[in-house]
Parts: structure tokens; C-alpha cells; sequence
């Protein structure tokens, strides 16, 4: 089968290799984890697996610099290979602009930095981005007027997620944004099955086979929990922001926006 795969247009996201860690029958499933097997495939995976990828992490750029406020901070939270960081660096113009772009695996963030240093990009744009190896749930947020969470939450426990958000809230400007992509779960099972069905259908139609969808949805079952949207936007108001608004979904996967 042919793929399909919608292309990004950051650089960051190619030079690696393509997604196979679950091609083949596997002994015994683990739980994933965004280990160096990972690292090295993650822009494949993930623009196969994840639909609309490319077009939120491209809007995460465009959006931060409308809401960018001169002499602040910018974090990507759970930033992965550091696209949302890169985005960011490439869309906002200032001079003293400072990126902390923050994950809990090592191996994902030597593999950012590679990435980084191989790119075609201005000496700023790599300047700009500070790389720190921390658990979210410990990292200070201070002086922020973009926090950037692009498919990250639904990867914290869920008895840690208010108060995450409550610390990402006082430590943001008035007038800041949170970015915030997830996938999405469904009360409704009829409508929870038929997105479910439609992810499916993306993935195969991006050369992943039955066996590979089923093999990595069992080892996420345990660590990536999905809320629906209702759960999101009423823990959005409750830590504080006083809007909170859907502006991308695809299927069971949506971004939000929250203003300070």
C-alpha cells in the first residue's frame, strides 16, 4: 500500500528513519516510551500517526508570534524533537527572544539537538532555544507569554494535570496563550468507535499495517490517557484563563487555545 502521509515543511522533521518498531511480531509488548529506538524514528511516526500534525505544529508558530509579548519567555513543554520550539523561533522577530523547550527524555533531546545543528537555520533560531532534560511537573514557569503543550498532557497522570496547568497559569503574563494538542476521548461509544475507525483508516493509509496499529496501541493503552474535550476546557478555566477556545481538530485529535 502507498503512503499518503502529509509532508511537513520543517526541516527538523526529516533525516531520520522510518518507522518499523512494530512491523514484526513482538515477544512481549512493553509500555512505550520515548526511548533512542524512538528518537529515531519519531518524525516518521508521528506525522504517519498523528493527522494534522504539520498544520498545528506550522500554527503554533503563526500564533505565537501574534501573542509573543516583548522581554518574555516562550516554553515548549514536552517538546519532543523540538518542531514547536523551531516553529516559534522561526515566526517571532525579536532579537532577546528565549525558547526553554523542556522534556523528561534524554534520548529525544540529543536527538533535537542533532536535528538542530544539521538544519539549514540562522544562528539565532538555534540561540534562541534552551534544552533542558526535566520532568514538566518540576520546571518553573516564569515571565511567559506563550507555553506550548503539543500532544503532552495526555502523557502526564491524570491526578497531576490541574496542577500543572495552575503552575503553567501563574507563571504566564496577562494577555499569554497556552497551546494546548491532545488526542481526544468520547462519552458517546458510537462516536468514540467511529473516530477511532477513522484514525485507523489514516494510519493505514499512511503504510501502517493492522499488526503495527495493533501492537503500538497496546503498548500506549497504559501511558497515554485521553480526555475529551469537555474535561480539557473546564481544567483550562478552572486553573484561571479566561478563554478557552477549539481551533484544530482531526478526527479524535484537536488543539485549544487559552488565554491568560
Amino acid at each position: 500500500m502507498g503512503r499518503a502521509v502529509m509532508s511537513s515543511s520543517l526541516k527538523v522533521e526529516t533525516g531520520t528513519d522510518s518507522d518499523t518498531l512494530y512491523s514484526t511480531p513482538l515477544d512481549k509488548l512493553v509500555d512505550f516510551n520515548f526511548d533512542e529506538k524512538v528518537a529515531n524514528v519519531f518524525p516518521d511516526m508521528i506525522n504517519r500517526s498523528v493527522p494534522g500534525y504539520a498544520s498545528i505544529v506550522a500554527m503554533t508558530g503563526i500564533l505565537s508570534a501574534e501573542f509573543f509579548q516583548p522581554d518574555t519567555q516562550c516554553y515548549d513543554l514536552g517538546c519532543s524533537l523540538g518542531a514547536s520550539a523551531l516553529s516559534m523561533a522561526k515566526a517571532i522577530k525579536n532579537d532577546q527572544l528565549k525558547i526553554i523547550a523542556v522534556d523528561n527524555s534524554q534520548a529525544m533531546l540529543k536527538k533535537a539537538q542533532s536535528l538542530l545543528q544539521q538544519g539549514n537555520f540562522p544562528a539565532g533560531n538555534l540561540n534562541c532555544i534552551e534544552f533542558i532534560c526535566d520532568d514538566i511537573n518540576q520546571t518553573e514557569v516564569n515571565n511567559a507569554s506563550v507555553v506550548v503543550m503539543n500532544f503532552t498532557l495526555q502523557f502526564i497522570a491524570p491526578e497531576q494535570r490541574s496542577g500543572l496547568l495552575k503552575k503553567i497559569y501563574q507563571g504566564m503574563n496577562k494577555g499569554g496563550i497556552l497551546i494546548l494538542s491532545e488526542k481526544l476521548n468520547y462519552t458517546d461509544n458510537a462516536q468514540q468507535q467511529l473516530l477511532i475507525d477513522m484514525h485507523h483508516f489514516f494510519k493505514k493509509a499512511n503504510g501502517y499495517s493492522d499488526l503495527e496499529i495493533s501492537q503500538k496501541r497496546q503498548t500506549l493503552e497504559n501511558v497515554l490517557l485521553p480526555e475529551t474535550l469537555e474535561q480539557h476546557k473546564a481544567r483550562l478555566l478552572s486553573a484561571g484563563f479566561k478563554q478557552v477556545e477549539q481551533w484544530f481538530q482531526c478526527f479524535n485529535f484537536s488543539s485549544l487555545i487559552a488565554i491568560k
